[in-house]
């Protein structure tokens, strides 16, 4: 212990202190691994650091010093570290006494059904919210208040009828789907400028459902309205998106106009929907495309425009009407022009008379086991 003329120096009870802050900070909580509460394919996100814009230099923010509260856990419900499961134990309400260090609350698998205005009082930390398969119709408007850390907030398979009002700006991912909602009215994201994907399919949208400006202001990387009853592909989405997922829906063509602000797409998916039209010069605003699935439609022939996608690598084409496969439906002519090659074409469950297609066909195609063809039965 320093000394100072022999006695204790004053400064080490402050020293002490300060080092004790700092461990307890030095390892901060990040669960990997954790439950998949998202889509098989759901898109790959930032990490924590990334997506808060965190300053991840290592110095301690004494701010930022939360104590830990590690005999708080509420009755039935397992807390581990940060962590607080209450799934699957019937909770009529969100329940009290939880740690105000917590950073994920999991709340699946119950029945309650209204979210009040002190339900996460405290709970400043909380990093994500999950609702999952609840009861919930009614959230207070100052529910999501106190939560000005949440970033992933899950509350899909519930009863609500509406997006829930002031979602907190803190907000990177939203799972909102198979609920009643019918309609996304204009200013419902405002200030949402941290996020970046919106899983809302499985509601009964209609393309009216969508107000003018309904986006306006989001800046999304991934969209998805799947299992709805969109006629069309809905108008304005946010020109950022690289995945949208339109599948299961009762789309019948698409027309020009319709992919002229999506230029940075990757992936897009239409399949399930009862497509017989793909304009000419559609498919040419997706410059930067990769994935195509127009599987499970009514399409006679081949989409034009393929060859002129120089990044475009899977396009799954099966289970429509297309009778006939053009020696340049899917390759350009010329060497030098596609920038990669095809490493899945799925055209199996057409009535293509397959020993008809010429080899020079698929030229551009990696391996002749990225082609499926076959098994069409009327």
């Amino acid at each position: 212990m320093p000394m100072q003329g022999g006695r204790p120096s004053a400064m080490w009870p402050l020293w002490l202190l300060v080092s004790l802050l700092a461990l307890s900070q030095a390892l901060p909580f990040e669960q990997r691994g954790f439950w998949d509460f998202t889509l098989d394919d759901g898109p790959f996100l930032m990490n924590d650091e990334e997506a808060s814009g965190a300053d991840t230099s290592g110095v301690l923010d004494p701010d930022s010093v939360t104590p830990t509260y590690s005999a708080m856990c509420p009755f039935g419900c397992h807390c581990h570290l940060r962590v607080v499961q209450c799934s699957d134990l019937g909770l009529k309400s969100v329940p009290k006494e939880i740690s105000p260090d917590t950073t994920l609350l999991d709340l699946q698998n119950n029945d309650i059904s209204e979210l009040r205005k002190d339900d996460f009082k405290g709970l400043q930390h909380l990093y994500a919210l999950v609702l999952v398969n609840n009861k919930i119709s009614k959230i207070h408007e100052k529910a999501f208040s106190p939560l000005r850390k949440l970033q992933k907030l899950y509350i899909s398979k519930n009863h609500l009828v509406e997006i829930p009002p002031n979602l907190p700006s803190s907000l990177v991912e939203l799972r909102i789907h198979d609920n009643r909602i019918r309609k996304v009215p204009k200013g419902v994201f405002s200030g949402l400028r941290n996020m970046n994907c919106i899983e809302m399919g499985g509601n009964p949208l209609e393309n009216s459902g969508f107000e003018p400006g309904a986006f306006d202001g989001l800046k999304l990387n991934y969209l998805r309205i799947s299992e709805a009853k969109l006629t069309g592909i809905p108008k304005d989405l946010p020109e950022t998106l690289n995945e949208l997922h339109l599948d299961h829906n009762k789309i019948q063509a698409i027309e020009l106009e319709d992919l002229l602000r999506y230029s940075k797409l990757y992936r897009l998916g239409l399949g399930h929907n009862q497509i017989r039209m793909i304009e000419n010069g559609s498919l040419s605003f997706l410059p930067t495309l990769r994935e195509l699935h127009l599987d499970n439609n009514k399409l006679a022939r081949v989409p034009s425009g393929l060859p002129d996608l120089k990044l475009l690598q899977v396009v799954y084409l099966h289970s429509n009407n297309i009778t006939k496969v053009g020696v340049n439906d899917f390759c350009p002519v010329g060497f030098g022009v596609k920038r990669a090659y095809y490493n899945g074409i799925s055209l199996f469950n057409n009535p293509v008379p397959y020993w008809e297609v010429q080899p020079a066909t698929f030229r551009c195609v990696t391996d002749r086991l990225a082609i499926q063809f076959g098994n069409y039965k009327k």
